[in-house]
Parts: C-alpha cells; sequence; structure tokens
C-alpha cells in the first residue's frame, strides 16, 4: 500500500511538472532560458578554397579571415591518398640500391 501511495505522489508530480509543456515545445523551460556562453566559440566565416587544378568553391571554416583564400597544396582529386592510386618507388641512391648492391645476385632458391 505505502508503494502505490508513493508511485501515485511520483505520477502526480510529474503531471504538475510537465503541464506546462503540454501542446507546447518539448523543451523544458529552464532549458530555453540557457544562453551560450560568449567568447568561448571561435570566428566561423566563409573563406574561398583553391585546388591545384583551379578549381574554386566556397566553405565556412575557422581557418584564417573572411574572405581570405585557402590554396591547397594536396588536390583531394588527383593525389594517391584519396584516388587509391598506386605508389612509385623512387630511390635515388638510397637504401633499396644499397640493399640490390649487396644481395642483388642472390637467388634465393630460385633457378
Amino acid at each position: 500500500m505505502l508503494l502505490r501511495a508513493h508511485c501515485a505522489k511520483s505520477a502526480a508530480k510529474r503531471r504538475q511538472r510537465d503541464a506546462p509543456l503540454r501542446g507546447k515545445s518539448s523543451v523544458p523551460l529552464s532549458c530555453k532560458d540557457k544562453k551560450m556562453k560568449k567568447d568561448i566559440h571561435p570566428d566561423y566565416h566563409t573563406i574561398k578554397v583553391v585546388l591545384t587544378d583551379g578549381t574554386e568553391y566556397f566553405t565556412r571554416s575557422t581557418w584564417g579571415n573572411e574572405g581570405d583564400t585557402l590554396n591547397l597544396d594536396i588536390d583531394p582529386k588527383t593525389h594517391p591518398a584519396w584516388t587509391g592510386g598506386s605508389q612509385q618507388l623512387l630511390d635515388r641512391g638510397g637504401r633499396l640500391s644499397r640493399f640490390n648492391s649487396r644481395f642483388g645476385n642472390l637467388s634465393f632458391g630460385k633457378k
């Protein structure tokens, strides 16, 4: 009996608490009064991005200032990291050349 009375009181409190919200916004009134903190958010503005092929587009960013131009050195349209292209091994007298000079004449069991 005590548990049932406690549940009825709790339900009545919930109905009373939620009464101002019925038919209105689902956001509690206490949350509507809160405002964002000032001077902690970065400046979010429009910049122009120029790709290596000359293509330009505008986007919003925190980089630079309003209206600045960001020139990309690496283009996502052509760079192998984004296109999935194969890497070419370039060795100008480095480790690969030293390895081949030391072990290039070994057959490793193949004849």
